[in-house]
């Protein structure tokens, strides 16, 4: 039987091991859906990769007056360093695929066309695949900072933010789930001011 949250949780946790997280003030847990990212006879497939963004690059390559604690520069992924690690590599593929089997999840990839609201907001949850594993994905994370991780590693609380492109609501929802002890604030913060 697979456990898909103990298999990410141990690879993410690995590849957390080897980072120095002393300059660290935040972690992105990316997950998306490519339309063009197939995998055998699916296409519409997730993606998971993780990094690190921390306080020398923001410096490095961002400064003036709109560049603080919460400007757009710090927090969207557009402009994070992108030194990711791909969680989902042709091993977790095999492994979550093997999982949507399992927990008889079918027709990966699809997508209701039918899926914004009558002002053409999205209310959709992604294509089928997706939104189950960004469950899993922020049960990971959660468990991360419940063991409090980063306390223990360098001594202070990082947020986990998970990502997409859109920064979409479910993404969102699940970042505030995650940050249980108010860690994320500053994103938070950001999101608020129409930064991100």
């Amino acid at each position: 039987m697979i456990n898909l949250k103990e298999y990410l949780y141990q690879k993410v946790k690995k590849t957390m091991d080897e980072w120095d997280l002393s300059d660290a003030y935040s972690i992105t847990f990316f997950i998306y859906s490519n339309e063009a990212y197939e995998y055998k006879e699916y296409s519409n497939v997730s993606v998971f990769n993780i990094s690190m963004n921390n306080e020398t690059f923001f410096r490095e390559n961002y400064s003036g007056d709109d560049t603080g604690l919460y400007s757009e520069e710090r927090w969207n992924f557009a402009f994070l360093e992108m030194e990711e690690t791909e969680i989902l590599d042709d091993e977790g593929l095999e492994v979550l695929f093997e999982w949507y089997r399992q927990e008889g999840i079918e027709n990966i990839g699809y997508e209701d066309p039918d899926c914004y609201d009558e002002k053409m907001r999205y209310i959709g949850k992604g294509p089928v695949g997706y939104y189950e594993l960004l469950q899993v994905v922020s049960e990971v994370a959660k468990q991360l900072i419940e063991e409090d991780y980063f306390l223990y590693r360098c001594g202070k609380r990082i947020p986990i933010i998970i990502q997409d492109y859109e920064l979409t609501w479910y993404v969102v929802e699940e970042t505030k789930k995650v940050n249980i002890h108010n860690e994320a604030k500053d994103f938070f913060r950001a999101l608020e001011e129409g930064n991100i």
